[in-house]
């Protein structure tokens, strides 16, 4: 199907200083884990983008110095060569899909300390770093007048190397309170009383020095621009006027638009939630107020993100004077072929990002990216894995059953079928695809999560060699005469009513009267049964069951009351940069919240349980207590069939799988994982073990061979 000519506008080249890109579409700096240890990952997960049609593809920040190093977190380093030949791989994989190479640097200290180096990095003043969980009571050197040179020597060597790279576009990170470039800007860090301090004036003085040093050092023969942050936000969530406001940010603009080539704008400083929003709150192009009105500030061509997905949104910006550039970040994670399939009229065929932040909570872990609707984002060198293309089974002739069509036997059918698979059936006992995460949905603000299934559906229904059957509970006698080659169980997991917790390892110590007012997530979502006025809810699961359900209940005119055995709610959302604004809602709700509780009692209707620190004794009462606490697999169907042997030989089953939730519960991503893994290894010689990966770490007397994978 060709494309719509209203989408034209996105495939114009652009000129950026001395280079053009092809179109409009920008993947803007975006962290992967790999940093440069890694090199096969990062250039072959950037080099996907680049052939999925993206004209510009950024690695990510690139730490410039060696005192800059952010451990545990996981960038890419330029201090030497060396790096310089790690991250040319990057530069040639993008270069090879047709896109320009971006690399962001900075000055990176917002971690302070330094356990890499062991060497005090320059800051704008000497106060402790705000990232004391990380690096306790660590703090910077303040910089004086005399150190500016070798500042402005450090960023521009960096951008000499970022050419030896091969990069054609390098930005300086001004965005996300991260750099000394940023911060010398920004009262809320700059609190000096010399040159570097004080008026607008003053605190741009740095950021003029460093940006005049880049450009003399880039020669023209690569676009320099910024990264830049151009409204940090009012509170409760941003920094008020100690940030960068709104007049400050247009200020910026005309004050460095003569050293730049491109400006590359994102919002929100003091949390990066608020500018990687996630769906539950941030609607596409949430950025769009604080961008529209740039232009009229600045004569160079604007990237700003805003997780597109939709090529009519896409338009829209680029009409409205918002920006020219579309740039996506976790959209080009969720579909690197995004692009390509606009221009191809396969809006269909788009893998959309949910925006739930799994990627983002993977680098504030510490590991490698995930991505719960691409499977294959961070596997295509350790695995070769390519997200649109499948080599065909070598047992291509046989058939599979896959019972459970929830996350993980959806995308175990659509690769199977994929693969060529003869006959693919997906069973399922529901009346519809989806599993659990169809009422996982309906959780408040969880409604892009569905995109998990649509997507899915939308697949298995232009495979031939797929069919679903809906309606149709499967015992273990209809397993083995059904007449498939291979069985696949993806039955799911179901919550734990009795709160065993990561906390004790033990069940909640519930009485058999406290026990007939216990409900599930499932109880109360599916089964839809109404809790009674008072809600003691109980989370040891930290993530986004418990305050979901506790937001719904109190928004439904329930009195409700959280219980955690963790230092704080919903602690997983911190990873995944939703936190602050959970915590605002359950207050706006009304939930009453109680952290490091320590229960001792569950009666008829009574909670007794203490403070973990104080031990102050407390007494909750209740007419329903909601347990959110763990999940169990449902593989009692498996289990069974792993029990006949002899049955499942005679019928002529040769191979019998288990994945996501029935063989061990996990996040959504893990699901998608496990069924995409087994599906694309069903021809190996044992599929229900992964097959060898590349592990990139150095080897004592090894070369590059190390670093292929097996002819398969």
């Amino acid at each position: 199907m060709p494309s719509n000519p209203r989408h034209d506008v996105l495939f114009e080249p652009i000129s950026i200083g001395p280079k053009v890109a092809r179109n409009r579409f920008w993947q803007p700096p975006q962290c992967n884990g790999a940093g440069t240890e890694s090199p096969g990952f990062n250039a072959q997960h950037r080099g996907m983008k680049a052939e999925g049609g993206f004209g510009v593809v950024f690695t990510e920040l690139i730490d410039i110095a060696p005192e800059c190093a952010c451990d545990p977190y996981v960038l890419p380093d330029l201090w030497d060569d060396d790096d310089v030949l790690n991250l040319r791989l990057a530069t040639d994989a993008i270069h090879a899909g047709g896109a320009l190479a971006g690399a962001e640097l900075g000055y990176y200290k917002v971690t302070g300390g330094n356990p890499m180096s062991r060497k005090a990095a320059f800051g704008v003043t000497q106060t402790n770093s705000d990232w004391v969980t990380v690096q306790h009571g660590a703090s910077h050197k303040q910089f004086e007048a005399e150190d500016v040179d070798e500042i402005v020597r450090i960023h521009a060597d960096a951008v000499r190397r970022s050419i030896a790279a091969g990069y054609d576009l390098v930005s300086l990170q001004m965005a996300h309170a991260a750099t000394i470039a940023i911060r010398s800007l920004m009262r809320y860090y700059n609190k000096r009383t010399d040159e570097y301090g004080g008026s607008f004036e003053n605190r741009i003085r740095l950021t003029r020095q460093i940006l005049t040093g880049m450009r003399e050092a880039a020669d023209g023969k690569v676009a320099l621009g910024c990264r830049f942050h151009v409204n940090t936000l009012d509170f409760p969530f941003g920094l008020g006027p100690d940030g960068i406001t709104r007049e400050e940010g247009y200020a910026t603009l005309e004050a460095l638009d003569d050293l730049v080539d491109f400006w590359d704008l994102t919002v929100g400083g003091g949390a990066w939630g608020e500018d990687a929003g996630s769906s539950r709150t941030h609607r596409e192009n949430h950025q769009a107020e604080y961008i529209r009105g740039v232009k009229d500030h600045t004569t160079k061509p604007v990237a700003n993100v805003g997780r597109f997905t939709n090529p009519d949104t896409m338009v829209d910006a680029i009409r409205s004077n918002q920006c020219d550039f579309i740039a996506m970040a976790r959209p080009s994670i969720s579909d690197p072929f995004l692009p390509k399939k606009i221009d191809e009229g396969r809006l269909e065929d788009i893998r959309e990002c949910i925006g739930c932040n799994i990627c983002a909570s993977t680098w504030e872990r510490g590991v490698r990216i995930v991505c719960t609707q691409n499977a294959t984002a961070g596997e295509e060198f350790r695995r070769g894995w390519h997200p649109e293309l499948f080599t065909r089974a070598t047992n291509s002739e046989q058939s599979v059953l896959v019972v459970g069509a929830g996350p993980a036997g959806m995308e175990c059918a659509r690769v199977l079928g994929e693969r060529g698979m003869a006959n693919v059936h997906l069973v399922d006992a529901g009346d519809d695809l989806g599993g659990s995460l169809r009422w996982i949905s309906k959780l408040p603000g969880r409604g892009e999560w569905g995109r998990v299934i649509d997507y899915r559906k939308i697949q298995l229904g232009k495979l031939k060699n797929v069919q679903v059957i809906l309606k149709t509970t499967m015992t273990a006698q209809d397993v083995l005469e059904y007449g498939a080659d291979l069985v696949v169980i993806a039955t799911g997991s179901s919550w734990d009513a009795e709160g065993v917790s990561w906390y004790s390892q033990s069940p909640l110590p519930l009485t058999d009267e406290a026990r007939a007012r216990v409900l599930t997530p499932e109880d109360i979502m599916v089964k839809e049964v109404t809790p009674g006025q008072r809600v003691v809810l109980f989370d040891a699961d930290n993530y986004y069951m418990g305050h979901g359900l506790a937001e719904k209940l109190a928004k439904a005119g329930h009195s409700v009351t959280m219980v955690t055995e963790s230092d704080t709610i919903a602690s997983f959302t911190a990873f995944t940069l939703e936190h602050p604004r959970v915590l605002a809602d359950l207050r706006n709700a009304g939930v009453e919240m109680i952290v490091r509780a320590e229960v001792s009692e569950v009666g008829d209707g009574r909670m007794t349980l203490a403070h973990g620190i104080n031990g102050e004794e407390r007494v909750l009462d209740f007419d329903s207590l909601v347990v959110v606490s763990q999940r169990w697999s449902n593989n009692a169907l498996y289990q069974e069939l792993r029990r006949m042997p002899d049955a499942l030989a005679s019928n002529e089953v040769s191979g019998l799988y288990l994945i996501g939730d029935a063989e061990a519960p996990a996040l959504i991503a893990d699901a998608v994982f496990s069924g995409h893994r087994l599906a694309r290894e069903i021809d190996s010689p044992n599929p229900a073990e992964p097959l060898p990966f590349i592990r990139e770490r150095r080897v004592v007397g090894r070369g590059d061979e190390a670093y292929k994978l097996p002819a398969r």
